[in-house]
């Protein structure tokens, strides 16, 4: 609860029901979770917008960070403590699995650098790795 209230200071959010429950699923989870998730797991005690304008918040603010999919969907994984608002740096790889669709970071695989024609400056960049993970092998 400590870490909870301390992410949410740092980041000068206030503390709301919403916020606390929605920064508990990412703390307890060990992987991403999508936004239907999220909605399950607070047991329709917020509504879809509350959910969503959370998690945008929490984007914006360098809590979270997004993970593409193969379907155009988006997953939400916790951001590590160098990120901060309008500025991530999960340069890291994404690992999603062919079976059971557990999406988790590789901390300790980093995007290769690409080298961009002269004059093109990169802003973000994104790897996803899709196979089968080591419990459904």
């Amino acid at each position: 609860m400590e870490q909870l209230l301390d992410i949410l200071k740092k980041n000068q959010l206030s503390v709301t029901a919403g916020r606390k429950k929605i920064l508990e699923l990412f703390l307890s989870s060990p992987g991403a979770l999508a936004h239907a998730d999220i909605e399950k797991n607070t047991d329709a005690a917020f509504d879809r917008v509350t959910v969503y304008r959370t998690l945008q918040t929490f984007v914006d603010k360098g809590i979270i960070h997004n993970i593409p999919t193969s379907d155009n969907s988006i997953l939400y994984a916790l951001c590590k403590d160098k990120c901060e608002q309008g500025h991530h740096h999960d340069n890291h790889v994404h690992f999603i699995c062919d079976k059971c669709n557990k999406t988790i970071c590789l901390d300790d695989v980093t995007i290769p650098e690409v080298r961009l024609p002269k004059g093109f400056r990169p802003k973000h960049a994104e790897m996803v790795v899709s196979g089968v993970c080591d419990d459904c092998k």
